[in-house]
């Protein structure tokens, strides 16, 4: 079972060119649904039975995984089954007919404009970290980029006198996104300041380094991500993505048309980007409830 899995990743990676944070969930999801099989005495995927699968969904749930996993552990299922059966590993796609849960839309959080400008604040810029981090802090506001996206910029991708910010988002799909002003003053610094001091091998194309010189990881943005959202004194729970939400929801708020925000956050279904247009509707009750004289 494990050694079809790796055939399946293998086929995903090579063939499909999914993103290699898509593999891990996939490898992820797939790995607790064997470890569930066997902990069950089954050895075999030709023994596995549509009740298999719907017994390890309730078993999701009953660990408290939230409706949002249990839809992705099935997606993962639906298109690994259907993998096994095109290869002539199994006979039957049995996880075709499973129904994907119905889930509830949450509402990503964001910050307010306040909240930003605050974050976007708290760097030090007399310590060579502060600047860049100044640098990554801006471009993630300015072009609503995810983590990864920002930590696989090169310098290359930088088009100052365009304005422009070259990326590569999931299933390495190529889109090129505004970056404004503030951010390319932001940048522009780093790069004249104090790339030049990080970079200790001639050649290295990555645009945020560490200070060991190579490109910064994701988990690294994070942590730098959570540090200046307690040195702004925010209160909301603060996730990798959130300043992106912000970025999609100051846009919208301010008149941006859905489909030019959907192409700048490079997602492929217009349904995707429509939550965010639950967030102006959630924002605009609230404001009302809150100063109205007959809420």
């Amino acid at each position: 079972m494990r050694q079809a899995i790796d055939q399946f990743l293998d086929y995903l990676s090579l063939e499909r060119g999914l993103a290699k944070n898509t593999l891990e969930a996939y490898s992820h999801d797939l790995k607790s649904f064997i470890y569930y099989l066997e902990s069950h005495h089954m050895a075999s995927l030709k023994d596995v039975k549509k009740s298999d699968i719907t017994d390890f969904m309730l078993f999701q749930k009953d660990s408290e995984k939230s409706s949002s996993s249990i839809a992705r552990s099935l997606v993962a299922l639906k298109v690994f089954f259907r993998f096994l059966v095109r290869e002539g590993l199994l006979k039957d796609d049995i996880a075709s007919v499973i129904e994907t849960p119905k889930l509830w839309k949450h509402l990503p959080d964001t910050l307010s404009f306040d909240e930003v400008e605050r974050l976007l604040k708290a760097p030090n810029l007399k310590d060579w970290k502060g600047v860049r981090d100044k640098a990554c802090l801006e471009v993630m506001y300015a072009t609503g980029l995810r983590v990864s996206e920002v930590v696989g910029l090169n310098l290359g991708d930088l088009n100052f006198d365009l304005g422009v910010i070259r990326c590569l988002g999931k299933g390495s799909k190529e889109r090129i996104v505004p970056i404004g002003k503030q951010a390319k003053i932001a940048v522009r610094r780093y790069i004249n300041e104090v790339r030049p001091a990080l970079e200790k091998t001639s050649g290295e194309k990555g645009l945020f380094l560490s200070r060991l010189g190579r490109k910064m990881s994701r988990v690294m943005l994070w942590k730098i991500i959570k540090t200046y959202t307690r040195k702004a004194r925010i209160k909301k729970v603060i996730k990798p993505h959130t300043l992106r939400h912000s970025f999609a929801t100051h846009l919208l708020e301010r008149g941006a048309d859905l489909r030019i925000v959907q192409e700048m956050l490079g997602h492929a279904n217009i349904s995707t980007t429509q939550i965010y247009t639950h967030i102006n509707r959630e924002r605009l009750k609230s404001i009302h409830k809150k100063y109205h004289p007959r809420p």
